[in-house]
Protein backbone atom coordinates (compact mmCIF):
# COMPACT_ATOMS: atom_id res chain seq x y z
CA UNK A 1 0.00 0.00 0.00
CA UNK A 2 1.52 3.66 -0.75
CA UNK A 3 2.40 5.88 2.03
CA UNK A 4 0.02 8.40 1.47
CA UNK A 5 3.27 11.18 2.71
CA UNK A 6 5.00 10.26 -0.41
CA UNK A 7 1.40 11.45 -2.59
CA UNK A 8 2.68 13.88 -5.08
CA UNK A 9 1.08 17.61 -3.50
CA UNK A 10 1.35 16.19 0.10
CA UNK A 11 1.90 18.88 2.53
CA UNK A 12 5.51 19.01 4.56
CA UNK A 13 6.32 21.02 7.56
CA UNK A 14 8.64 23.44 8.39
CA UNK A 15 11.99 21.97 9.86
CA UNK A 16 12.19 25.38 12.49
CA UNK A 17 8.36 26.13 13.73
CA UNK A 18 6.55 22.91 12.59
CA UNK A 19 3.53 24.72 10.74
CA UNK A 20 2.27 23.23 8.16
CA UNK A 21 3.48 23.78 4.81
CA UNK A 22 2.13 23.47 1.09
CA UNK A 23 4.18 21.08 -1.13
CA UNK A 24 6.88 22.69 -3.35
CA UNK A 25 7.01 25.56 -1.06
CA UNK A 26 10.58 26.51 -0.35
CA UNK A 27 10.07 28.79 3.07
CA UNK A 28 7.64 28.67 5.56
CA UNK A 29 4.91 31.02 4.89
CA UNK A 30 5.16 31.73 8.76
CA UNK A 31 8.51 31.80 10.02
CA UNK A 32 10.49 32.38 6.51
CA UNK A 33 12.59 29.48 6.91
CA UNK A 34 13.86 27.99 4.15
CA UNK A 35 13.99 24.00 2.70
CA UNK A 36 10.86 22.65 4.75
CA UNK A 37 10.85 19.03 5.15
CA UNK A 38 8.53 17.49 2.36
CA UNK A 39 5.99 14.86 4.52
CA UNK A 40 8.17 11.78 3.11
CA UNK A 41 10.98 13.33 5.31
CA UNK A 42 9.58 14.10 8.47
CA UNK A 43 10.51 10.55 9.83
CA UNK A 44 13.72 10.01 8.63
CA UNK A 45 14.89 13.86 10.13
CA UNK A 46 17.54 14.42 12.61
CA UNK A 47 16.60 13.62 16.22
CA UNK A 48 16.90 17.70 17.24
CA UNK A 49 14.90 18.73 13.91
CA UNK A 50 11.87 16.20 15.15
CA UNK A 51 11.83 16.77 19.03
CA UNK A 52 11.25 20.85 18.15
CA UNK A 53 8.15 19.83 15.47
CA UNK A 54 6.76 17.90 18.60
CA UNK A 55 7.71 20.36 21.02
CA UNK A 56 5.99 23.28 18.61
CA UNK A 57 3.04 20.47 17.61
CA UNK A 58 2.88 20.12 21.61
CA UNK A 59 2.68 23.46 22.48
CA UNK A 60 0.26 25.03 20.07
CA UNK A 61 -2.17 22.14 21.36
CA UNK A 62 -1.74 22.73 24.74
CA UNK A 63 -2.90 26.44 23.70
CA UNK A 64 -5.75 25.42 21.80
CA UNK A 65 -6.70 23.10 24.98
CA UNK A 66 -6.52 26.09 27.12
CA UNK A 67 -8.40 28.38 24.86
CA UNK A 68 -11.13 26.37 24.76
CA UNK A 69 -10.86 25.54 28.27
CA UNK A 70 -11.01 29.06 29.45
CA UNK A 71 -14.19 30.09 26.79
CA UNK A 72 -15.72 26.99 28.39
CA UNK A 73 -15.56 28.09 31.77
CA UNK A 74 -16.59 31.92 30.83
CA UNK A 75 -19.29 30.83 29.16
CA UNK A 76 -20.61 27.99 31.92
CA UNK A 77 -19.64 31.19 34.98
CA UNK A 78 -21.91 33.68 32.38
CA UNK A 79 -24.83 30.92 32.67
CA UNK A 80 -24.53 30.10 36.19
CA UNK A 81 -24.16 33.85 37.36
CA UNK A 82 -27.41 34.84 35.18
CA UNK A 83 -28.08 38.15 34.24
CA UNK A 84 -26.21 41.20 35.60
CA UNK A 85 -28.88 42.68 38.33
CA UNK A 86 -28.60 46.83 38.39
CA UNK A 87 -28.77 48.20 41.70
CA UNK A 88 -32.00 50.24 42.20
CA UNK A 89 -31.49 54.01 42.55
CA UNK A 90 -33.64 53.99 45.27
CA UNK A 91 -31.73 51.64 47.44
CA UNK A 92 -29.17 53.71 48.54
CA UNK A 93 -27.03 54.57 51.37
CA UNK A 94 -24.85 57.70 52.09
CA UNK A 95 -24.14 60.72 53.47
CA UNK A 96 -25.55 64.02 52.30
CA UNK A 97 -24.30 67.57 53.14
CA UNK A 98 -27.06 69.95 52.49
CA UNK A 99 -26.87 73.63 52.62
CA UNK A 100 -29.09 75.65 54.19
CA UNK A 101 -32.20 76.67 52.60
CA UNK A 102 -31.11 73.56 50.32
CA UNK A 103 -32.34 69.96 49.28
CA UNK A 104 -31.02 67.11 48.42
CA UNK A 105 -33.17 64.29 46.10
CA UNK A 106 -32.81 60.60 45.52
CA UNK A 107 -35.22 59.60 42.60
CA UNK A 108 -36.53 56.38 41.08
CA UNK A 109 -39.30 54.68 39.57
CA UNK A 110 -41.72 52.56 42.16
CA UNK A 111 -43.84 49.85 40.58
CA UNK A 112 -47.43 50.35 42.17
CA UNK A 113 -48.00 48.85 45.60
CA UNK A 114 -44.00 48.62 45.78
CA UNK A 115 -42.49 49.87 48.89
CA UNK A 116 -39.44 51.72 49.48
CA UNK A 117 -38.21 52.05 53.43
CA UNK A 118 -35.48 53.21 55.36
CA UNK A 119 -34.46 55.96 57.77
CA UNK A 120 -32.18 59.07 57.90
CA UNK A 121 -30.60 61.09 60.45
CA UNK A 122 -28.71 64.10 61.33
CA UNK A 123 -24.42 63.32 62.15
CA UNK A 124 -24.19 67.13 62.34
CA UNK A 125 -25.00 69.08 64.04
CA UNK A 126 -27.32 66.95 66.44
CA UNK A 127 -31.02 67.38 66.93
CA UNK A 128 -31.50 69.64 64.11
CA UNK A 129 -35.30 68.41 62.66
CA UNK A 130 -34.83 67.65 58.45
CA UNK A 131 -37.86 67.73 56.30
CA UNK A 132 -38.78 64.92 53.54
CA UNK A 133 -41.68 65.58 51.11
CA UNK A 134 -42.29 62.41 48.08
CA UNK A 135 -43.07 64.04 45.25
CA UNK A 136 -44.63 61.80 41.88
CA UNK A 137 -43.17 63.38 38.57
CA UNK A 138 -45.88 65.60 37.67
CA UNK A 139 -45.14 67.61 40.96
CA UNK A 140 -41.46 67.31 40.83
CA UNK A 141 -42.30 69.08 37.48
CA UNK A 142 -44.26 71.52 38.59
CA UNK A 143 -41.45 72.29 41.71
CA UNK A 144 -38.44 72.34 39.26
CA UNK A 145 -39.91 74.96 37.08
CA UNK A 146 -40.92 77.46 40.09
CA UNK A 147 -44.27 76.47 40.58
CA UNK A 148 -46.15 74.72 44.03
CA UNK A 149 -46.34 71.17 43.66
CA UNK A 150 -49.38 71.14 45.70
CA UNK A 151 -49.33 68.72 49.20
CA UNK A 152 -46.78 65.97 48.69
CA UNK A 153 -47.73 62.31 48.42
CA UNK A 154 -46.20 61.54 51.92
CA UNK A 155 -44.33 63.18 54.36
CA UNK A 156 -43.49 62.18 57.87
CA UNK A 157 -43.11 64.83 60.75
CA UNK A 158 -39.70 66.51 60.96
CA UNK A 159 -37.39 65.16 63.10
CA UNK A 160 -33.41 64.36 63.70
CA UNK A 161 -33.77 60.89 63.00
CA UNK A 162 -37.14 59.65 61.08
CA UNK A 163 -38.00 56.12 59.68
CA UNK A 164 -39.00 55.90 55.91
CA UNK A 165 -41.95 53.76 54.72
CA UNK A 166 -43.67 54.54 51.33
CA UNK A 167 -45.99 52.84 49.51
CA UNK A 168 -46.29 54.01 45.88
CA UNK A 169 -50.11 54.01 44.98
CA UNK A 170 -49.15 53.93 41.03
CA UNK A 171 -46.60 53.41 38.98
CA UNK A 172 -44.33 56.37 38.61
CA UNK A 173 -41.40 57.88 39.34
CA UNK A 174 -41.43 59.83 42.53
CA UNK A 175 -38.86 61.81 44.11
CA UNK A 176 -37.56 61.89 47.75
CA UNK A 177 -36.68 65.23 48.81
CA UNK A 178 -34.79 66.11 51.84
CA UNK A 179 -34.62 69.57 53.20
CA UNK A 180 -32.12 71.74 55.38
CA UNK A 181 -34.54 74.19 57.64
CA UNK A 182 -31.84 76.84 58.20
CA UNK A 183 -32.30 79.82 56.27
CA UNK A 184 -30.09 81.07 53.72
CA UNK A 185 -28.69 83.62 55.54
CA UNK A 186 -27.41 81.35 58.46
CA UNK A 187 -25.39 79.40 56.34
CA UNK A 188 -25.59 76.65 58.42
CA UNK A 189 -25.08 73.02 56.44
CA UNK A 190 -26.25 69.93 57.33
CA UNK A 191 -24.62 66.36 57.50
CA UNK A 192 -27.79 63.80 56.79
CA UNK A 193 -26.78 59.69 57.05
CA UNK A 194 -29.93 58.36 54.33
CA UNK A 195 -30.82 54.64 53.64
CA UNK A 196 -33.26 53.82 51.26
CA UNK A 197 -34.33 50.57 49.47
CA UNK A 198 -36.70 49.40 47.44
CA UNK A 199 -38.82 46.47 48.29
CA UNK A 200 -41.02 44.82 46.12
CA UNK A 201 -44.57 43.93 47.18
CA UNK A 202 -44.53 40.42 45.44
CA UNK A 203 -43.86 37.21 46.85
CA UNK A 204 -43.55 36.68 50.67
CA UNK A 205 -41.84 39.79 52.38
CA UNK A 206 -43.73 40.82 54.98
CA UNK A 207 -45.78 43.12 53.17
CA UNK A 208 -47.52 41.02 50.19
CA UNK A 209 -48.78 37.87 49.90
Amino acid sequence: MTDPSTAPGTWGACRFCGVAVPAGATHCPICGEANPLPAAEIRSAPTRVRRRLFMTSAFRTVIVVGVCAALGYAMISAVLAGPPVAADPLTTAGMYTIGAGNTTVISGEITGGDFVLGNYSVVDPPGVNVTLSVYNSTQWDTLANGGLPGPPQWSPSPGPAVRIIYSAPVTDTFYFVFGNPFPIASHIAIEVYIVTEYESNVGDDGFGA
